[in-house]
């Protein structure tokens, strides 16, 4: 089995030294589908630039991604289709103008749409970008007036009460719903047939559910001084400079796609022309954001460069490569240049706080992240302690991951404390995941394992203690733990298991071994694990029919790290790693991670490689060195 186990790592690190850029990232792409291809090229037909070669390259990746049915999918096993992202590929093939609505593959799409209910049946996001290029009323009552924006901290509701995400891509919504911004050209098709009623001028939902939430802004509205058309020009006003002010140096809005998306419209209402020069940034920002991986072309929703640094470069040094080769000194010169030292939004509720996170993008300098921090930690750390000029950056961002704890005792991604139920009542699709920034098992593990490894911390210091009780009092009845930015029962297990064990809970603890329990069960017969991207919709575990490499290293990782000795479980699972070497199918492509829960989901290649690499390079110190 050695030599078995020595050849795959082998073959694995050989992959991730290939693909390492010159300038020390890895720079696999962050593939949520086509989602972000459809709006790019209604983005361009809006603005009318008119890169045809690019369009006809993304005209072609979408219609390669159509089902027989006429369809497309979020993720393989996603029943017939997803009404919302067919809409989208369906109008944004039309504006293309490379295919007319007789075309027999848009028939079949237009069948699939009109079958689920038409297009008023589409979430709130889409509905959004078909009301701002004028295929969808604006409805004549918002339930988020824009001057939320004006709200002080010590409000009973105010802006910061939203997760950065929220306010990312609402802060343009506020504005363009108050302008009921809309925007054709002579390129617009007509989709006035994918109605099934006169949805068109409709309000887009009962805002009577709304209520609970709508007291409390017009509670808070009574506490504003001034004159309603004076207040009113100024939210307008604060809300564009909010944006601006967060405009990286590529010309995106927080290096995302959507919010960058909307906030070139939100320019537009509030004046701007198409040919502003913000405008032609930010469009060439979110340009610089496509890939070509595997011979296809991608408009990415941000890169992964951070990301995929810290985790390849742990995984390197975790299979035995030392710190001082070429490769790993590369990637530790890219992760310092990387490392955060402006305040930005989490500064809000972490004001005593000093910067020195890490972020997810390449481009990202204000927005950093728990996960991204301590994923960067893990593969500087021998380079960090023994150099002693990079020790104040290493603490620096130790304690900035300490001041983020919340007040429950676990971790959030972004921001302290922002987790108000009353929020919850927001009618957005994942609202949850998108409206605030709770504890999650996932970062909460992953922290406690940082710390426990690299740190040497243990349950018995006070912080430490009140992640752990978080983190157990957190687990599913079925032993299980949900992981909110992976796919899904699975990650949350492997982050809690690996976790808890690292900061000294007894690997025979009874949550421990539910746990385990819990993982023996759903291991499949091909000695591996998989799950479905429906598990994060239903909020249940859900097996894929196969499984991935990716999903049997973090099982594979949780067992190594809660056994002493090897068990036929794991004994299964690495020899399911080993066999599976060089496999090329679905399972490769399928999404892993979560971005919107139950709107998009994200593929990440290098996953494929990062993570049995570093189930194998425990295995092999655990249980193969060791003997």
């Amino acid at each position: 089995m050695k030599q078995m186990v020595d050849a795959e790592i082998k073959r694995l690190t050989k992959i991730l030294v290939s693909a390492q850029e010159p300038y020390g990232s890895w720079s696999y792409p962050f593939d949520i589908g086509i989602e972000t291809d459809c709006y790019m090229i209604i983005l361009l037909r809006t603005l009318e630039i008119n890169d045809e070669e690019f369009i006809q390259l993304l005209v072609r990746k979408i219609m390669s991604r159509q089902e027989q049915n006429g369809a497309w999918k979020l993720f393989y096993d996603e029943e017939e289709g997803n009404l919302a992202l067919t809409v989208e590929a369906y109008y944004s093939l039309l504006y293309s103008g490379y295919l007319e609505k007789e075309d027999p593959r848009m028939q079949k799409a237009k069948q699939f749409i009109l079958k689920n209910g038409g297009i008023e049946e589409v979430n709130m996001f889409t509905k959004v970008m078909l009301a701002l290029t004028g295929q969808y009323k604006w409805p004549r009552f918002f339930p988020i007036p824009v001057e939320v924006i004006l709200f002080p901290t010590w409000f009973p509701l105010h802006f910061f009460d939203l997760s950065m995400q929220a306010r990312a891509n609402l802060t343009p919504i506020l504005i363009l719903s108050d302008y009921k911004y809309s925007v054709r050209t002579y390129r617009s098709p007509d989709l006035s047939d994918l109605f099934l009623g006169n949805a068109r001028h409709k309000e887009w939902g009962d805002w009577r559910e709304l209520q609970p939430i709508l007291s409390q802004i017009q509670q808070s509205m009574k506490f504003l001084i001034g004159y309603p058309r004076e207040l009113h020009r100024l939210a307008l006003q604060r809300a564009e400079q909010y944006m601006l002010a967060r405009v990286e140096s590529d010309g995106t809005f927080l290096s995302y796609y959507s919010s960058t998306f909307l906030m070139i419209f939100a320019l537009m209402a509030r004046g701007y022309a198409k040919e502003h020069p913000l405008i032609r940034k930010a469009v060439r920002g979110l340009k610089s954001f496509v890939t070509f991986y595997g011979g296809d072309i991608h408009a990415a929703y941000t890169t992964a460069n951070v990301w995929n640094t810290t985790l390849a470069g742990y995984a390197l040094q975790e299979a035995g490569m030392p710190y001082t080769s070429p490769t790993i000194q590369k990637s530790h010169e890219y992760l310092l240049s990387r490392q955060h030292m402006l305040y930005g939004d989490w500064a809000v509720s972490n004001p005593n706080a000093v910067p020195g996170g890490w972020g997810f993008s390449h481009i990202n300098t204000m927005n950093p992240d728990v996960d991204d921090t301590t994923a960067a930690l893990r593969s500087l750390r021998t380079f960090m302690i023994e150099k002693p000029k990079y020790r104040q950056s290493w603490d620096r961002a130790i304690r900035w991951i300490v001041s983020m704890q919340n007040n429950d005792g676990g971790w959030p991604a972004f921001e302290r404390n922002v987790n108000k139920a009353i929020l919850s009542w927001l009618p957005i699709e994942g609202n949850e995941g998108t409206m605030l920034d709770p504890s999650s098992a996932d970062l909460t593990g992953r922290t406690l394992e940082f710390f426990g490894n690299f740190t040497h911390l243990n349950e018995y210091h006070h912080f430490i203690k009140r992640g752990v009780r978080w983190l157990l009092k957190d687990q599913r009845n079925d032993g299980s733990w949900y992981g909110r930015w992976g796919i899904c029962f699975i990650y949350g297990t492997w982050s809690a298991v690996t976790g808890l064990t690292a900061v000294g809970v007894r690997k025979d603890h009874h949550q421990i071994r539910r746990a385990i329990k819990w993982l023996h069960h759903i291991q499949q017969q091909d000695g591996g694990w998989g799950e479905s991207c429906l598990s994060d919709i239903r909020k249940e575990y859900v097996p894929l029919t196969e499984s991935t490499r990716t999903h049997t290293a973090w099982a594979l990782d949780a067992l190594i790290a809660a056994e002493d000795q090897e068990t036929d479980p794991i004994k299964r699972g690495v020899q399911y790693l080993i066999d599976t070497a060089g496999k090329n199918d679905w399972t490769q492509t399928y999404p892993k991670g979560q971005g919107l829960p139950g709107a998009f989901y994200i593929h990440y290649p290098s996953y494929e490689y990062i993570f049995p690499l570093l189930a194998l390079s425990h295995y092999r110190e655990k249980f193969c060195d060791s003997q």
